[in-house]
């Protein structure tokens, strides 16, 4: 597969599940995930129902990310929003929420969900997770929830998380892996690409990914079964607190939290 055809695949399944929930009905049941079943029932009740009717994840990347008020944190492929306004909440007050997704249906959808829950400091950004359009070293923590298996590029994801932390930011990524016996043909055989299956990392391969892109103390702990031979794992990171400054492909500015949605106009 292209490129160009993995992110019009994914694009294309990831719309059609952002105008069912949209409509009211649960977008999740692809394999591997199991969406809102992983969030407690407190979380559940603190955001629009189409929030929860969204979540595709595989984890619950907010539960591990140990966010503290006033940091940044950026979310991979935020889909309608669920951990950005879980975040968001969590880095309040002084703190900003960005959610980075390609997907019109879901950044609409997510709008919609920030506006209903009244969160004055997140802000939805277009574009794909092998180029962040943030500036270098802007963010605290980078989190994401069972995305980083659908990218193309995953060598870019890695750059691009190093490129946006601060020395010393952290990662805290929920995401599907292979045991490293399995090949690539064999994780297609489990699964879709847009499934979340198909496109996994070994376990190897992820750790050695992020340690290549510059981060340490890299862990993956498996969590539960999704696949044969395919868990979902928590992913954690630094990066070091001495790392050279990152070459900045941004010239944006980030907004301070105020009482919009840390854009040009409120949600």
């Amino acid at each position: 597969m292209t490129t160009e055809t993995i992110h019009d695949e994914v694009r294309q399944h990831y719309a059609a599940a952002a105008a069912r929930a949209t409509a009211g009905a649960s977008c999740c049941g692809d394999a591997g995930t199991i969406g809102a079943d992983l969030y407690s029932a407190l979380e559940r009740d603190e955001l629009p129902d189409a929030a929860v009717m969204a979540s595709l994840g595989c984890g619950n990347p907010t539960a591990v990310a140990d966010l503290h008020p006033g940091e940044r944190v950026l979310d991979l492929g935020s889909g309608g929003g669920i951990d950005v306004l879980l975040s968001a909440r969590r880095v309040s007050p002084g703190g900003m929420a960005f959610g980075l997704d390609m997907t019109d249906e879901m950044l609409a959808l997510a709008q919609r969900n920030a506006a209903e829950a009244g969160a004055p400091n997140v802000e939805f950004l277009k574009g794909q997770i092998e180029a962040i359009p943030l500036p270098a070293e802007s963010i605290d923590v980078v989190i994401s929830n069972c995305v980083v298996n659908l990218a193309a590029d995953k060598p870019a994801v890695f750059r691009e998380i190093a490129r946006v932390l601060r020395p010393g930011g952290r990662i805290g990524i929920t995401d599907i892996v292979a045991e490293d016996h399995l090949t690539p043909e064999q994780r297609a055989e489990r699964g879709s690409y847009a499934g979340c299956i198909a496109g996994a990392l070994s376990i190897s391969e992820f750790r050695t990914g992020l340690e290549a892109a510059g981060l340490k103390d890299v862990t993956l702990t498996p969590t539960h079964a999704v696949a044969e031979g395919m868990v979902s794992a928590i992913v954690k990171a630094t990066k070091p607190a001495d790392a050279q400054p990152a070459v900045d492909l941004s010239a944006r500015e980030l907004p301070v939290a105020t009482g919009c949605c840390g854009g040009s106009g409120c949600c």
